[in-house]
């Protein structure tokens, strides 16, 4: 990680810049326009599968005059800056023999004449293809970007054929229907060089901005060093992660508390940018708070000379303006003429900041009448740190298609941060299910909705049409659900649902169409939700493989579903991750870590590495209760009094703040009672409990007792007093929303008690994951999973080098070997005790300075 360029050698590098870009990319940008409105069209994945299929059937109808897929390349070259620009005209038409294949278009009624009215015909016409959801009939002329595609690519044709004129053919396509409708332009070479030369002039301000602030940025890479002395392992560390990026691999990182993760690996992605290997980084986060963290990370670089360009990006719900998230120029001001001010918004931001958080990213949008979601993800193009959620890399249906897309690769750099959550998430994003009661519910909608309707000349509704074709689709599913469900005794695995697919997939074509074309029946929100659920399912479907299990299975209230569960993520992220240069998975609790690299995808040549913490392992105290089980057939008074007794003597050696966490709300309810009956003393400890269903207000105000912040009433989790006990007892659920991604330093808290090993719940699900992996599979499915919660909850208590606290793991089997093995290397000399002993060893531990 040595500095490579003199500022000197920076300015000769960047003397003449390049920028590829595809001509595509260049249009899209510079002339797009309007209003953002997402009541029409069918989905992205739909869209473009069926904008191929209807490509290759109009370029295949052409005939011997029409040459298809014509690669175009050309140079601008400017100033300082040269613009490569690449694409694929559609179509290229030798007018001299296009009349008799025009004539072979299937369906076409009118003749190749009616389409031009010049009686003398250019040699050569551009054909650009655009498949549309709209009907035609309300297309009355080519939208200003698919227009500019085609003059771009017929000014490369022209000039590289020395033409003197050159003609347009917009060819729409209906995605339904396959209807065709044309528009035809003519230009001699000297317009449409003309409009070329303004186009670029105008696209190089944005070219000549990326070229200064390229020389700034690598500049001060170049000098940039580690903001602090290095800790023990940090520096071997940074090296390794830089290494991983020079080798385009993956890094599996089990880094506890005190290394310094975020900015240990901020650091060398940063300097790979300065060597030219890395285009941009995604910091990857689960939870909002880690996000804040990698954004002061950030700024602490900043503040050593750093020039960086980073983009917070919001999910669009929480950044919404308006009181409801509803995208359409009638409902919300900033999605009308949206597409007309948002270049100058990016403008303005990329030229003001370099922080572009959620606060700034608001502030301009609200400035410029623009939508902060979009803003965020056009800005994070301009960006050299992108900072978002696991979704937008690796959800199938919010990931960045401008990043990944099918065939599109970067030098990205993704830094997964608390990756053992990727585990779940990434079986979340890839499985899908359906539940036979929606489709009778929205079938009800629908005849309700109709019925409304019936008094009205229903025909001139628009896509009141297609209801005929959605209730039969609802039908034959419910029919294919019902049959499934009387084979179904409470749960079974299915081979293949190939026939209920098919009528799925008939429901969602029939759906889409009154989509398409659905205008003031009120059917369209209540049926949403609902038909993106068909659009996952199909999604997930096509993804069947060996990963997968199909199952169906009765619910509560005589419910029943039918699921595609991802046993096995690991092919699905994987894919995902190989559409960047190099990943970093990193967590503090990445045990074992054999299990999160199988699950996670990771490849034979991939790096896994045990990050040493260089906190004083003195200041932890960790003790084992050999003499008290959580097991399910062992509930009872007795051992909810046996652990409210450790309770008891935990707090009773050392006063201070403690979170007690427990296996599920029932059990910790009935030590509560068991503490309160024989322990509980007002004038000694005050308890908090959480709820099943906390505000985020109140979330904050459990946490801010702890914190010492404000207290916000909270009269439902806690009892006010007139005198503040010496001591606060936090019961919350183990793998809740305070067992981990919270940040509770020195004095904070002080101890965690862990009752249990954590095992998720059995249910059905969990057993065909443990089938699955087979002689793994308790492990995989119960163990590991719970473990994972256990390390989390007792890493809330030192986070930094000046905290001192205890972790009590109150449960026998944390005796077993099967467990201890999972142990972090930082407990070494955990102490095994019952409750006759445990108050002599906390005092022992106490007493140590």
């Amino acid at each position: 990680m040595l500095c490579l360029y003199t500022m000197e050698e920076l300015l000769e590098k960047y003397e003449h810049f390049e920028i590829r870009l595809s001509v595509r990319e260049l249009v899209e940008f510079m002339f797009r326009s309007g209003d953002i409105d997402n009541r029409r069209g069918t989905s992205p994945e739909r869209a473009m599968q069926e904008g191929s299929r209807l490509h290759r059937m109009i370029q295949k109808s052409m005939g011997a005059g029409y040459e298809a897929e014509v690669p175009l390349r050309y140079s601008y070259v400017g100033e300082h800056c040269t613009i490569f620009l690449d694409g694929r005209a559609d179509g290229i038409i030798n007018e001299s023999i296009a009349v008799e294949a025009q004539n072979r278009i299937s369906g076409n009624q009118l003749s190749f004449n009616q389409y031009y009215t010049n009686e003398e015909y250019p040699q050569i016409t551009i054909d650009e293809i655009k498949c549309v959801a709209r009907r035609l009939d309300r297309i009355s002329s080519p939208l200003p970007v698919h227009l500019a595609q085609a003059k771009v690519y017929a000014f490369i044709y022209a000039k590289q054929k020395e033409l003197p004129s050159i003609r347009i053919r917009m060819t729409y396509c209906n995605i339904e229907t396959e209807d065709l409708k044309y528009f035809i332009d003519e230009f001699s070479f000297a317009q449409i060089e003309e409009w070329f030369g303004r186009l670029m002039q105008d696209y190089m301000k944005w070219a000549e901005r990326q070229r200064e602030w390229l020389i700034q940025r690598q500049s001060s890479i170049q000098s940039l060093e580690f903001p602090f002395v290095y800790r023990k392992g940090q520096r071997e560390l940074a090296a390794q992660v830089y290494r991983t990026v020079r080798e385009g691999r993956k890094l599996f990182l089990e880094a506890p508390t005190g290394v310094g993760k975020t900015l240990t690996t901020l650091f060398p992605a940063v300097k790979s940018m300065g060597a030219d290997l890395t285009e941009k980084v995604f910091y990857l986060t689960a939870k909002t708070i880690t996000r804040s963290v990698a954004g002061d990370a950030i700024e602490l670089l900043r503040q050593k000379g750093l020039k960086i360009k980073s983009v917070v990006i919001t999910a669009k719900e929480k950044v919404c303006l308006n009181d409801k998230c509803e995208c359409n120029p009638d409902n919300c001001p900033y999605a009308k003429g949206h597409y007309d001010r948002i270049n100058d918004a990016v403008f303005h931001s990329i030229m003001t900041y370099d922080n572009l958080d959620r606060e700034t990213i608001t502030l301009t949008a609200r400035q410029y009448q623009v939508c902060p979601f979009e803003l965020s993800l056009d800005l994070s193009l301009l960006c050299d740190i992108l900072i978002c959620d696991y979704n937008y890399v690796f959800d199938p249906h919010v990931s960045l298609k401008r990043y990944f897309a099918d065939g599109v690769h970067g030098d990205y750099v993704f830094l997964v941060d608390e990756a053992h959550n990727l585990v779940d998430r990434g079986r979340d994003m890839y499985s899908a299910v359906l539940k036979k009661e929606d489709f009778l519910a929205v079938k009800r909608q629908i005849n309700a909705a109709s019925e409304q309707l019936s008094g009205k000349k229903t025909k001139r509704v628009r896509g009141m049409q297609h209801v005929p074709a959605m209730i039969r689709g609802l039908e034959r599913c419910n029919r294919d659900l019902l049959q499934l469900k009387r084979e179904c005794s409470g749960f079974r695995v299915l081979e293949e649902i190939d026939t209920f697919a098919g009528q799925v997939q008939g429901l969602y074509t029939a759906m889409t169409k009154f989509m398409d074309e659905e205008e003031n029946t009120g059917m369209r929100e209540p049926l949403l939700e609902f038909y993106f659920a068909l659009a996952h399912f199909l999604l997930i479907y096509e993804k069947l493989d060996e990963n997968y299990r199909i199952y169906t299975e009765q619910t509560e209230n005589s419910g029943f579903c039918l699921k595609l569960l991802c046993v096995n993520p690991a092919k699905n992220l994987s894919e995902c991750m190989e559409k960047g240069r190099a990943g970093v998975l990193f967590s503090a609790t990445l045990l074992p870590i054999s299990y999160y690299k199988k699950l996670l995808g990771a490849a034979p040549e991939d790096a896994a590495v045990y990050a040493e913490s260089s906190f004083d392992r003195e200041r932890l105290g960790v003790f084992v209760g050999r003499d008290v089980t959580s097991r399910y057939k062992r509930r009872n008074e007795d051992t909810y009094y046996r652990i409210a007794s450790y309770i008891d003597r935990a707090i009773s050696g050392r006063e201070g703040k403690y979170l007690i966490f427990f296996p599920s709300y029932l059990f910790m309810n009935n030590v509560i009672d068991s503490f309160q009956r024989h322990f509980h003393k007002e004038d000694r400890d005050e308890m908090l409990i959480q709820q099943e269903r906390m505000s985020e207000e109140d979330r904050e105000a459990f946490l801010a007792r702890f914190t010492r912040k404000e207290l916000i009433p909270m009269d439902n989790l806690f009892k006010t007093m007139s005198i503040t006990p010496p001591t606060l007892l936090g019961f919350c659920v183990l793998g809740g929303i305070f067992s981990e991604g919270i940040d509770l330093k020195e004095d904070a808290l002080i101890g965690s008690i862990i009752v249990g090993v954590g095992f998720p719940q059995i249910c059905n699900e969990r057993e065909i994951i443990r089938d699955y992996f087979e002689e793994n599979g308790f492990d995989y499915a119960y163990r590991f999973p719970g473990m994972n919660k256990v390390l989390q909850a007792a890493g809330r208590v030192i986070r930094t080098e000046r905290d001192k606290g205890v972790v009590l793991l109150l449960d026998e089997r944390f005796t077993d070997n099967s467990y201890q093995r999972m142990f972090p290397r930082e407990w070494k000399g955990y102490t095994v005790t019952g409750l006759s002993g445990i108050a002599d060893g906390l005092e022992s531990f106490w007493e140590k300075d």
